[in-house]
């Protein structure tokens, strides 16, 4: 049997990716030999990390990766996030030691600052790429990151590091869409080191045949996400009288919005346990996002998938690769009159009902172990 090494550096807050990553594990040891490496940000940014963010390497990262090798000897080293701890600098190392590697990218912190292409920096409701367009800039100055210019630096540094090592590093990259490969492409990226691997989906939640009249909004309260607008869209929907929208989550953007909207029917819950989060979504008769960004593979959407359970999202990015391609919940971003229109349609619960199924049986034939391990063994052969 095979031997994998996933390397990942958590988050400071527990998110999509974290998560993804451990269905990821759940998956490969179903064909594989897998051994963890995880470093973590939870310490707050120290002297040594500047360091590696100058140098492009973090020597104490380093020594535990060499101690795991040694230990483990894999075949593999499948790589997720190396922000910021991690460092790039295991790249060198698993290259001197031959491992194969594979790299997936969750988001686009290669070309952007922020990792995102939101309409934070302009304020406009179209999707930024200054950063990424201009190699001269690349948000510098401008406090793209956590309002802070030294941070912003930092992680345009590493940007900038990152982007030469996709594209001149001997590897694999595993890209979550076919949106996210062309981008990839279109940027002279080499096409026959990209692959499309989307995260597999476990869900231990239970579809709850009794639903509530909800509608659930899970993840980051922030402007990026465009939830302040999720909520004036669903204030002006018709027949509101009977539902209610919950969001679930922390974020820069909270304590604002729950000032702004004392209204009986929007519930702010905070943050919860996943399991919670999934009870959640279960009952409820839609999961909803009005992201301004461009997005990979939303793992609440793909969740509410496996539960049968429709979303309502905006066209952007590669959302729709993981749903029918006469989906009809969708709705063009930015468009928050659609959107309005899109949340009344789930109002009818037979309608939201056979859309969940639909979604449904579209996820479990697109993510199934049995089709994510053919595309795996041929990614590595």
């Amino acid at each position: 049997m095979k031997k994998i090494l996933l390397i990942h550096n958590t988050y400071k807050n527990i998110g999509g990716e974290d998560i993804a990553v451990e269905n990821e594990i759940f998956f490969l040891k179903e064909y594989f030999e897998v051994e963890t490496l995880y470093f973590s940000n939870k310490k707050l940014l120290s002297f040594q990390n500047v360091i590696s963010f100058l140098t492009g390497s973090n020597n104490k990262s380093n020594k535990i990766l060499l101690k795991k090798i040694n230990e483990f000897k894999p075949d593999y080293a499948y790589v997720h996030n190396t922000w910021y701890n991690a460092s790039l600098g295991i790249f060198k190392i698993l290259s001197s030691r031959n491992i194969s590697v594979l790299l997936k990218l969750h988001n686009f912190r290669y070309f952007c600052t922020r990792s995102i292409f939101s309409v934070d920096h302009f304020g406009k409701n179209t999707i930024c790429h200054a950063c990424g367009s201009n190699k001269d800039d690349q948000g510098f100055f401008n406090r793209y990151f956590e309002d802070s210019i030294i941070k912003s630096i930092l992680v345009a540094l590493y940007g900038k590091r990152y982007f030469k090592l996709i594209n001149t590093f001997n590897m694999k990259i595993l890209v979550l869409t076919k949106f996210h490969k062309t981008f990839l492409q279109d940027l002279s990226i080499d096409a026959e080191k990209i692959s499309v691997f989307p995260n597999y989906i476990q869900t231990k939640a239970k579809s709850s045949e009794k639903k509530e009249n909800t509608v659930v909004y899970a993840g980051r309260v922030s402007q990026e996400k465009g939830v302040e607008e999720l909520i004036e869209a669903f204030i002006n929907t018709d027949n509101i009288n009977n539902v209610t929208l919950k969001i679930i989550g922390d974020g820069p953007k909270l304590a604002y919005l729950k000032k702004k909207y004392p209204h009986p029917l929007v519930n702010f819950l905070g943050v919860i346990s996943n399991k919670e989060v999934l009870d959640h979504i279960s009952s409820s008769l839609a999961v909803v996002t009005a992201t301004k960004m461009f997005e990979g593979q939303p793992t609440l959407l793909c969740e509410a998938s496996s539960l049968g359970v429709p979303s309502i999202f905006p066209v952007s990015g590669g959302i729709g690769e993981f749903f029918p391609s006469d989906y009809c919940l969708s709705y063009d971003q930015f468009n928050y009159g659609e959107l309005t229109r899109k949340l009344e349609m789930i109002f009818d619960k037979n309608f939201a009902k056979n859309i969940g199924n639909e979604n449904f049986l579209f996820l479990e034939k697109y993510l199934s172990m049995k089709e994510l391990h053919y595309s795996i063994n041929k990614i590595l052969l």
